[in-house]
């Protein structure tokens, strides 16, 4: 398993990471398979969408903000239930194609950590590689 680190600056941040993950894989011998990504944060979360313009990003903070606001009476006391159901709806981990020891994504695809209780010094990515 590769762990990678990152920062966050925002509570609510896209952050891109497809560079950080193909470079980690490039370090392996070239294979074929599945890469696993796993976030081991409760209120963080791994997603795949557009990163040709960053006003995607921008978009999804905003839409994810509004549909879960911070406050709303949550009952939770540490104060970051939002990050919490956040995490949920986005999800924790998935799965890419690798071909030759490159990620296979679409050509406007990219990989983003999501951080929904920011700013993080230290939030991890798991990659696990799954040869075929």
């Amino acid at each position: 398993m590769i762990r990678l680190t990152f920062s966050t600056s925002r509570r609510t941040q896209l952050l891109p990471v497809t560079r950080a993950v193909a470079e980690a894989i490039a370090a392996l011998p070239p294979w074929t398979g599945l890469l696993h990504i796993h976030s081991p944060h409760t209120t963080a979360a791994v997603t795949i969408n557009e990163q040709a313009d960053p006003d995607v990003a921008s978009d999804m903070e905003h839409a994810l903000d509004s549909l879960v606001p911070w406050n709303d009476h949550y009952d939770h006391a540490e104060g970051n239930s939002a990050a919490h159901i956040k995490t949920t709806l986005v999800g924790p981990s998935l799965s890419v194609p690798v071909e030759n020891g490159r990620l296979v994504l679409g050509r406007w695809q990219g990989l983003y950590l999501c951080e929904f209780d920011g700013p993080r010094t230290t939030r991890e990515l798991w990659l696990t590689p799954m040869p075929s």
